[in-house]
Parts: structure tokens; C-alpha cells; sequence
């Protein structure tokens, strides 16, 4: 591992630990670059400013567990510029941005423990560190950092007053944590509000997804067959941009519900098994493991390209796909982010970014209009939190209150120059009326 950067011999802090401080101009500038364009999370932090005080997160430590790239990283500084102390690490590892962390590390009252392609041991050491800075709000993620909390350090839960998490996969295990009682503090669903799940998980994915793709492999869209696993928020939005780009589009589902909205919106819906051999490119966003697997891999076509955007990299059994090489052999990398598996009948499938979030591993992830809408949130939610809203709660995940997420929804009109109706005194007296 090399050395760990430190803040400065004065600053009693933990030494940051990255892997390169002299791509700090670089990070810099990815971050002055998605400032421009993040009009909302400035106008929140502006207003809490104005309303709260100067500091209204002073004397709070916030750890955060999240993909450090230019976005999340405008977040962190918001919450420092409201007197957090911060500290940080990477929630996947390849999508980390060495200039990214590089650039936050330099900067005072952030601590960062992240580098880009860490090992799994690396990984677990760096939210190791982040739980182990003692955070009284907690930033997630994924959940990793809360479950490394409940894990290795429930003797530092009781001085959590709460947390945020951010997308479906964390969601569901802080779910699975306060349906069996272990979970030790609330957390706010940040992902579950509609400012978030319709923006981010569908517009956001829908576009970063793409980008990932398009970028890694430079091949074409049109004419091909997209397998697309779930159609929950994200998985419309892949499905959705696929057939922008001249796509056929087919969609394997569980869930009944959703599987009538696929057909509803003009796509075919399969069983996997069925969707396996005339795929070209497949693409899994189901939160769930083992969605495309040795069954599936052994009847697709040479050149099918495979790929992840969910959370973990679950969904496409790795262990399965590398038991489809002749013995003896394993994938080559032949692109960045691209690795072929010749199949012992002699056909290559390529998997791309390792089986991790496409978006992000192999690209810049959501566009910074569409996190500038999450991160509003993020830090709405903090200082919900921050001001004792959650006191008594104990460990549940809870709702966002509907009024921040409104308030999000009012400030991004307000930054395009969006004027929408109001309902007269009338309209709001007959709405509460039941006699017409």
C-alpha cells in the first residue's frame, strides 16, 4: 500500500490514506467542472446557511461511505462548508477517481480512505477506517459502512444519532437489519423519495449506463437485441434510452407488476432462459445475485457482451462465467474494462468492468444535473437529522419527510427559470371537501 497522505503536521486528524496527491489538479478541476452544474445542492446549503447559521453541522463528524468521484465529492464539501468534519470511503471499488480523492484530501476538515482497483482486503480496510473515526451521522451508500458499524464496532452506535442511504441495494439490507432487530439507529430511505428514484435511478441511469457502455466498448446500439434484468426505476431508464438508440429491447422481470409495465411500454418480456440466446447485450439491475448464470452463459451468442449496474457484482455469477473457459485458461483483457471469456465450444463473451456498476466503473456515472437532485437531498437530510428530528426513532429506516423532497423539486425549477401554476384558495378549499 503506499504511504498515507497527511493534512498537515498540525491537524491531529487521521492521515488520509490515497494513492496519488499529485493528481490533485486534475480532481480539482472535475469538481470546479460538476459545481457549475449542481445550481440545487448550492441553493440548499445557501438556505441552511441563511436560516440555520453560518455553521449549522458544527461539531458534527459525518462518515460517509460513497462512490468518490467529482458529484459525491461537491457533496462532501457542502457538508464541510456547513461545519461537518468528514470523513470518507470509496462504496465500490473501481469507481473511485484517484485525482478526485486527491484533490479532497488536500482540502481541510476531510479525511479520505479510498483508491481506485482496491483489493477486497483494501476495500473492507478503508470503511474500516471511516467507521472507526466515531461519525455521529452516517452518509451510505450501499449500507457497508452501517454494516461494518453494527459489525466490527457497536460500541460507537450509541453515539449515532442517525444516517441517510442512498440507493435500493442499501435500502433493502437496512430493511432486512430492522426487520431482525439489529439495526441501532434510523436511517433515512434518501433513495426511496421521488426526487431521487424517478431522476436518479431512472433519467441518471438510463444516460450512465449508456455512457459506460458506449465508451468502453465503441461498438453500436442499433439493430442489436438489449437484455434488460428488472424493471424497477433503473431498469426503465436502461430500457428506455436502449430503445433511444435503436435497440430491441427485451426485459426479464419476477415481479408480475413490473412485468406488465415492460409489455405496457412496448417492450418483449422473457424469462432469462428464454432471453439468454438471442441477447447481444445484457445488462443487470435487479439488486438480486445469480441473475444470469451458467445456464444462461452456455446458450448465448459468441460476442454477447455482459454487463452489471447493479450495486454488487452479484448479479452475473463470475464464478459461473469463468467456469465456462476451457480448463486451464481465464479471461483476457482486451480493452480497458473489457474481458473476454472463450468459452470451451469457442465462443468469447465479454464482460465489461469487471461485473461491477457499469455506470461508474467504466464511467463518470450520473450526470451532475441528475446528482445535483440526490445530493440536495442528501444534505437535506443530514441536517434533518442533524437537528434532532430522528431523536427517539431507534432503528428503523424511515421515510424523508415530503416537504424536503418538494423543496428539492421547488429549487430545480427555480434553477431552470420554471414557473408552474398554484392553486387558488378555491382549488385548495374544494380538494378538502368530500361533498362536491
Amino acid at each position: 500500500m503506499p504511504a498515507p497522505t497527511s493534512s498537515g503536521p498540525a491537524d491531529r486528524r487521521p492521515a488520509s490514506v490515497i494513492r496519488d496527491p499529485s493528481l490533485r489538479p486534475s480532481g480539482q478541476l472535475k469538481i470546479e467542472w460538476v459545481a457549475d452544474h449542481m445550481p440545487v445542492l448550492k441553493a440548499v446549503a445557501a438556505e441552511a446557511q441563511r436560516t440555520l447559521g453560518p455553521a449549522p453541522l458544527g461539531g458534527i463528524r459525518i462518515a460517509a461511505c460513497l462512490h468518490l468521484e467529482a458529484k459525491s465529492a461537491k457533496l462532501l464539501l457542502t457538508l464541510r462548508d456547513l461545519g461537518a468534519e468528514v470523513f470518507a470511503c470509496g462504496s465500490n471499488p473501481l469507481s473511485t477517481q484517484d485525482d478526485v480523492v486527491a484533490a479532497l484530501a488536500a482540502e481541510p476538515g476531510i479525511t479520505i480512505f479510498a483508491w481506485h482497483a482496491a483489493t477486497p482486503a483494501e476495500y473492507q480496510s478503508f470503511v474500516r477506517m471511516a467507521a472507526a473515526s466515531g461519525p455521529s451521522i452516517v452518509v451510505d451508500d450501499g449500507a457497508d459502512l452501517i454494516t461494518m458499524l453494527h459489525t466490527e464496532f457497536p460500541n460507537l452506535t450509541s453515539a449515532i444519532v442517525g444516517g441517510s442511504e442512498e440507493t435500493t441495494t442499501g435500502v433493502i439490507r437496512l430493511r432486512a437489519m430492522e426487520k431482525d432487530g439489529t439495526l441501532a439507529f434510523p436511517v433515512l430511505a434518501v433513495n426511496d423519495t421521488p426526487m431521487k428514484r424517478i431522476f436518479d435511478n431512472k433519467y441518471g441511469t438510463g444516460q450512465s449506463v449508456w455512457d459506460g457502455i458506449l465508451r468502453t466498448t465503441n461498438l453500436a446500439v442499433a439493430g442489436r437485441t438489449v437484455v434488460v434484468a428488472g424493471y424497477g426505476f433503473c431498469g426503465k431508464g436502461v430500457a428506455m434510452r436502449a430503445a433511444g438508440l435503436g435497440a430491441r429491447v427485451v426485459v426479464t422481470e419476477v415481479d408480475a407488476v413490473a412485468a406488465n409495465e415492460a409489455l405496457m411500454d412496448g417492450f418483449t418480456v422473457l424469462p432469462m432462459a428464454e432471453a439468454a440466446p438471442i441477447g447481444d447485450i445484457f445488462i443487470t439491475v435487479t439488486g438480486c445475485c445469480r441473475v444470469i448464470r451458467a445456464e444462461h452463459m452456455q446458450v448465448m451468442k459468441d460476442g454477447a457482451l455482459l454487463a452489471n449496474a447493479g450495486h454488487f457484482n452479484v448479479e452475473v455469477d463470475l464464478g459461473d462465467l469463468a467456469a465456462q473457459c476451457a480448463p486451464g485458461d481465464g479471461p483476457r483483457r482486451v480493452r480497458p474494462n473489457v474481458d473476454e471469456y472463450l468459452t470451451a465450444d469457442g465462443r468469447k463473451l465479454y464482460l465489461l468492468a469487471e461485473g461491477r456498476l457499469v455506470n461508474l466503473a467504466a464511467g463518470d456515472g450520473h450526470p451532475s444535473e441528475v446528482m445535483d437532485l440526490s445530493f440536495a437531498l442528501q444534505a437535506l437530510a443530514v441536517l434533518h437529522v442533524a437537528g434532532g428530528n430522528l431523536t427517539g426513532m431507534g432503528g428503523r429506516v424511515l421515510s424523508v419527510p415530503d416537504e424536503l423532497d418538494r423543496r428539492v423539486a421547488q429549487l430545480r425549477l427555480a434553477s431552470t427559470g420554471t414557473a408552474i401554476d398554484v392553486l387558488t384558495p378555491e382549488q385548495r378549499d374544494y380538494l378538502l371537501k368530500w361533498r362536491v
